[in-house]
């Protein structure tokens, strides 16, 4: 029973396609679901695109959920398209996001930390010149960010949460009791966490989290599921198959998806 429950579409910006194209995609693929989440717009902002190529305007926000509504009708018969969402956690602005969401029936809503002290995680040129404990400074400031979108309450799933590695490698190596210190607020919260397999086109390589934070997962009772983050129709599902074998191997029994914001157990 496979699924895919991280997916994007041109209207961030920076993705291709059509959300037609993902749904083609994954039934060519065998999916039982999949999940249409674009990032949401910056409702932080009075701007209607205050990033453009990140994240869609806010007049299309409406038009992204009737278009996902609409097909889920249209495909019902040949799979389950759900109505996803990635959004950003800004605690300083959190409230307008939640206020957004609470429109709009969706199935889940993944959160994801995108920026640390206003710089991206994916600059390459954050980490020049840093000592060793501002490095360890940064990587806290990450995990405590996805501690607190953990207790937020808004999100079902919370996305890659290591992709702070995605161009920077070493990052795994800085060592801080921050990540099990997030792991165990996570199980506390009963979130789930994806396995985003889009780890690979960065130049990290494999899938986030990394082997040894999914075992520690475990080990703090975390659920988890599973994203290829694709952003083009032909990466719908990569690496399912590698990453089931792989998380029976750690020890999971199971993984879910989230329908109607209510989890969905699938047995590995």
């Amino acid at each position: 029973m496979k699924f895919d429950l991280h997916t994007h579409h041109y209207r961030c910006g920076h993705a291709e396609g059509e959300i037609r194209d993902y749904i083609e995609s994954a039934i060519s693929s065998g999916l039982i679901a999949i999940g249409i989440s674009d990032h949401s717009p910056y409702f932080g902002s009075t701007e209607e695109q205050a990033q453009p190529l990140i994240a869609m305007g806010k007049s299309e926000f409406p038009l992204y959920v009737a278009e996902i509504l609409q097909l889920k009708e249209e495909y019902k018969d040949q799979i389950d398209v759900l109505l996803g969402v990635e959004s950003d956690f800004f605690p300083d602005v959190a409230e307008f996001y939640r206020a957004e969401y609470i429109k709009y029936p969706f199935d889940y809503i993944i959160g994801s930390v995108h920026q640390v002290s206003g710089v991206s995680i994916f600059n390459r040129k954050r980490w020049n010149k840093l000592t060793e404990s501002e490095k360890v400074r940064d990587k806290e400031l990450y995990y405590e960010l996805i501690q607190q979108s953990a207790r937020s309450g808004m999100f079902q799933i919370l996305g890659h949460i290591d992709a702070m590695k995605g161009f920077y490698p070493p990052f795994s190596e800085i060592k801080t009791n921050a990540v099990d210190e997030a792991l165990r607020v996570i199980g506390e919260c009963k979130l789930a966490i994806e396995i985003n397999t889009s780890g690979s086109t960065k130049d990290c390589g494999g899938w986030y989290p990394s082997d040894d934070i999914l075992e520690r997962a475990l080990y703090h009772g975390v659920e988890v599921t599973f994203g290829s983050d694709a952003h083009k129709p032909s990466r719908v599902a990569e690496d399912w198959t590698e990453v089931s074998k792989r998380l029976k191997e750690i020890g999971f029994k199971d993984w879910v998806y989230f329908k109607q914001k209510q989890r969905q157990v699938v047995l590995l």
